[in-house]
């Protein structure tokens, strides 16, 4: 990657993540005890809308072929502080492909584009407060030259009386993750739940619950 495209995606980086992207950041990411410790949202949140934005992010209604990459099946369950499921939930979930490169204008990122990704899922949870989506292992990317994130999703959560909480899930025995700025900038106590071990299957499949603060 040229210096010059390391240094534009550093800047959109910093201005999308509210200059939380260093370990020394504001407090903005602690997260209240109980409650899924929240993280930026971003400069790639999806710009506009598509088609076809259900929970199978591995394939794209009208083409033939499938998304590149690890198939992997996430569920969870979206809760209150004290346990009780939330229905009703809206929940957006998107991600980077295969390639690390995320369906936006602005990423510089000169990986290809997956034409069969989906990348963007919006859906609601249901009476139980659960909900479940098969996608693909996001692939790693690189922000400059001294810092690349690891394979993360991302996750925005939004229901009446509860505090909106965007976040990431992050992929158990990562090696990025023991040096990635925003998870590091989580507390160390905190760290784990967004961390998530997958169960070998055929497709690998995790669990990522997510837990809300009332108003």
């Amino acid at each position: 990657m040229s210096t010059t495209t390391a240094i534009s995606r550093r800047r959109m980086m910093q201005a999308g993540l509210g200059a939380c992207a260093l370990a020394a950041a504001s407090p903005l990411l602690a997260a209240t005890p109980g409650v899924t410790p929240a993280q930026t949202e971003g400069p790639f949140f999806p710009a506009r809308d598509q088609a076809d934005n259900d929970l199978d992010l591995t394939t794209i209604e009208g083409h033939a072929g499938r998304a590149l990459g690890e198939v992997v099946e996430i569920v969870g369950q979206v809760l209150d502080p004290d346990g009780r499921p939330l229905a009703g939930a809206l929940v957006d979930v998107w991600q980077a492909n295969h390639h690390g490169r995320y369906a936006h204008e602005k990423d510089p990122n000169p990986a290809p584009l997956d034409p069969d990704f989906q990348d963007w899922a919006r859906f609601t949870t249901d009476a139980n407060g659960r909900w479940s989506i098969r996608t693909i292992k996001p692939g790693a990317y690189p922000v400059n030259s001294d810092w690349s994130r690891p394979p993360h999703i991302h996750f925005k959560v939004a229901l009446r009386g509860f505090r909106e909480l965007t976040t990431q899930m992050y992929f158990a025995d990562e090696p990025l993750n023991a040096v990635d700025r925003l998870l590091l900038d989580v507390p160390e106590e905190q760290r784990g739940r967004l961390i998530v071990a997958f169960t070998p299957g055929a497709p690998p499949h995790g669990q990522f619950d997510i837990v809300l603060e009332r108003v």
